[in-house]
């Protein structure tokens, strides 16, 4: 009898405790009151992107507080709808890497709807004033870099030139053409290079500001939409629509790790070829390799670990109901989008073994021949 009673009882008291024990099934189907962040990234296809995933769960973490982290594979419907199924679980805030910066305003005003605060990350969101930060390296430095290196491997005249270029539809690939475009076009003008494989270009090499509107055309003729195979593909289409002349000793504005360890591939399987200096970015390890081996020659360095560092600290704030420091500004179309911006750092053969190995951002043992 007696452990009748205390059964009733221990039930009751349960029952009495409103929900917090029984109510999970509700109180899910409400969103999770503890999922404080929300990323949504481009794809996993990429090296890059899933270090950048790693880095954000080991920061989160470190910070206490929780994360979902989607991919979109370059689908901007399924970016659409991994944001949807991220503000369904009540995130305050959406941190979002958008494959097509354009479509993702659409998924911006959606956020803003909610009440979760919106920080575009590594890429732009355009169209819409719903983007309250904008966490970026400086994208124009980056192609200023790339040009750079090519200026400075150049002698005499008449280089045989070759432009490649990100997705059009990323605001990024605009910010990285036309920081090559800075520093290449003064050298296209004065003869040192010879565009080989853009006529919109060679039609605009005269010109040292080029509109949006031009660079699109340029782009255009050039993108590899950020896909090896695209890369690869158009790079070998131009060296056939060419002659030996064109060959030899050339120079390649690559737009990224990836896609210029693509052209390259394909410039050095062409017997015309003799020698080839071709930029990259984003330091993934397969490049860094190729720079080991003499078959890229250098990368960007956008250190990973400082963007998703300044993105934390801006969500961090955000939820802290604080203000990011935010010392840049950048024009999406819209409005003028407050920007939190990291330094990039070239890298070759020279100094590689510094930036990156003693650094701690990688180990020595995952190359061979350092």
């Amino acid at each position: 009898m007696k452990r009748i009673v205390l059964f009733l009882l221990i039930l009751s008291v349960l029952f009495g405790m409103g929900g917090t024990l029984f109510a999970g099934g509700e109180k899910e189907s409400k969103g999770d009151p503890d999922l404080a962040v929300g990323i949504v990234l481009p794809t996993k296809d990429e090296p890059r992107w899933l270090q950048d995933e790693a880095r954000f769960r080991e920061a989160l973490d470190k910070a206490g507080y929780s994360v979902e982290i989607l991919f979109s594979q370059g689908d901007p419907a399924r970016e659409r709808a991994n944001v949807e199924a991220l503000l369904s679980k009540g995130i305050k805030v959406l941190i979002i890497c958008p494959h097509d910066g354009a479509a993702a305003a659409a998924a911006a005003d959606e956020a803003k709807r909610s009440g979760a605060s919106v920080i575009s990350y590594d890429r732009l969101i355009t169209g819409t004033a719903n983007v309250d930060y904008y966490v970026t390296f400086d994208s124009i430095t980056v192609g200023e870099q790339f040009g750079q290196y090519l200026v400075d491997n150049a002698k005499g005249k008449n280089n045989n030139l070759y432009l490649y270029a990100g997705a059009a539809t990323d605001n990024n690939a605009f910010l990285f053409f036309e920081g090559a475009w800075n520093i290449l076009q003064p050298r296209i003008a004065d003869g040192t290079f010879v565009i080989r494989n853009s006529s919109e270009a060679v039609a605009l090499s005269g010109k040292q500001d080029l509109t949006r509107e031009e660079m699109g055309k340029i782009i255009g003729q050039v993108t590899t939409n950020w896909d090896f195979n695209v890369a690869k593909n158009l790079a070998e289409a131009n060296l056939t629509s060419v002659g030996p002349d064109a060959k030899g000793d050339v120079f390649i504005a690559a737009p990224n790790d990836g896609t210029a360890r693509a052209i390259a591939d394909a410039f050095a399987a062409d017997p015309d070829v003799t020698q080839y200096y071709i930029s990259g970015q984003d330091a993934e390890k397969a490049s860094i390799q190729y720079i080991i081996d003499g078959k890229q020659s250098m990368t960007v360095f956008k250190d990973v670990r400082t963007l998703v560092k300044d993105a934390i600290s801006a969500a961090v704030a955000i939820l802290e109901e604080k203000k990011p420091l935010a010392y840049g500004v950048y024009d999406n179309g819209a409005t003028d989008v407050l920007a939190i911006q990291s330094e990039v750092i070239t890298v070759t053969q020279d100094n590689l073994k510094e930036v990156l190995i003693d650094s701690g951002y990688y180990k020595a043992s995952d190359f061979t021949g350092l």
